[in-house]
């Protein structure tokens, strides 16, 4: 599998790209790299962080979209940019998924422009893992693709989020939700009133909605709502999970016998924190582009983009995308349900 991988994108960007990168090859034996992005740069690194295993190439790429960039207005004026020559490469099937820690709406306008939607799919959304205290994680799609989503957009996610747990972990989804204010049928503005009608008189396996704080007790797999909710809701969730973490390691440290407690539980303390962590996934899926895309954290470590290429990798290897789109004929074929392309 070919995995094409923004070497310039993150904040510390090349150096842990390159690292995971390099890391990801040598314990990935399905997996090829492709660093994309200054090659100067790019080979100086490797120098100092040999590629083992004969798995990483470089394809030079000159320009880099910033975070502060606006991503389609950048991509069309930069020319080559390392996110623009990764979403090309696999137009060109030079590639067989894209990642990229830089800024996420160049990563999703790339992403679509290049590679185009599924079939039945009106737009991308961005699925990401949210904890819960029952141990698989929640997936919430979508989390800042789409911000003014059409009723029809959101029964998509739906459709993909639960066919994408489903492929992962290998067995049906229990649930799939919509977000609200309030978990009764009639609560929510006119989006999720004409969203949950959707699935409602759909063959999906519809639980209602939910309140944000039941997306971590893992009463449900999916949750569904428009990317400026969901955005708003990862973000918090990240502050959050940095502030208890923050506010562990000042109470802990206080007294000596808080230090002892704390070196006797450490095992289980390290358990919850990688339970938080996004490093685990490696970023989030932007589902519904006719191609494999992750996007992850800009804060990322080498740890988060080697194991992003290895969720690219097995996610190829899964054919996600040939499920969903079976997926999405089956259930609009029973439920009626018309694809929004605007």
């Amino acid at each position: 599998m070919r995995i094409a991988v923004d070497a310039m994108g993150g904040d510390r960007a090349p150096r842990v790209v390159v690292e995971g990168a390099v890391r990801a090859a040598g314990e990935t034996p399905e997996a090829e790299v492709i660093l994309v992005g200054r090659r100067q740069q790019i080979e100086e690194l490797l120098r100092s962080l040999p590629d083992a295993a004969g798995r990483v190439r470089v394809e030079h790429a000159d320009e880099v979209v910033s975070m502060a960039d606006s991503p389609v207005e950048t991509l069309r004026k930069k020319g080559n940019t390392s996110i623009g020559r990764c979403a090309e490469l696999a137009r060109a099937g030079d590639a067989d998924a894209i990642v990229s820690a830089g800024n996420t709406g160049a990563a999703v306008a790339a992403a679509a422009l290049a590679m185009g939607r599924l079939e039945g799919i009106g737009k991308p959304g961005i699925a990401a893992h949210f904890p819960t205290i029952k141990g698989p994680n929640c997936i919430v799609i979508d989390v800042g693709a789409n911000v003014k989503p059409k009723p029809e957009h959101l029964f998509d996610y739906g459709i993909m989020a639960a066919e994408y747990v489903t492929t992962i972990r290998g067995k049906p989804t229990l649930d799939r939700v919509m977000m609200s204010v309030g978990a009764e049928d009639a609560k929510g503005n006119e989006l999720v009133k004409q969203t949950h009608a959707l699935f409602s008189g759909s063959p999906l396996n519809f639980a209602g909605n939910v309140e944000g704080r039941d997306i971590f007790s893992g009463k449900v797999d999916v949750v569904v709502c428009d990317g400026f909710v969901g955005n708003v809701l990862l973000k918090v969730a990240e502050g959050v999970a940095e502030a208890v973490v923050g506010m562990l390691r000042t109470q802990l440290t206080e007294r000596l016998a808080y230090r002892i407690g704390a070196r006797l539980c450490a095992p289980a303390l390290e358990r919850v924190y990688r339970g938080i962590s996004s490093s685990a996934y490696g970023g989030a899926q932007l589902l519904g582009v006719n191609g494999i895309c992750i996007i992850s954290h800009g804060s990322s470590d080498a740890e988060a983009i080697c194991n992003a290429i290895r969720v690219a990798t097995d996610l190829c290897k899964k054919q996600i995308n040939r499920h969903i789109i079976e997926t999405v004929r089956s259930v609009k074929s029973k439920s009626d349900v018309k694809t929004a392309t605007m």
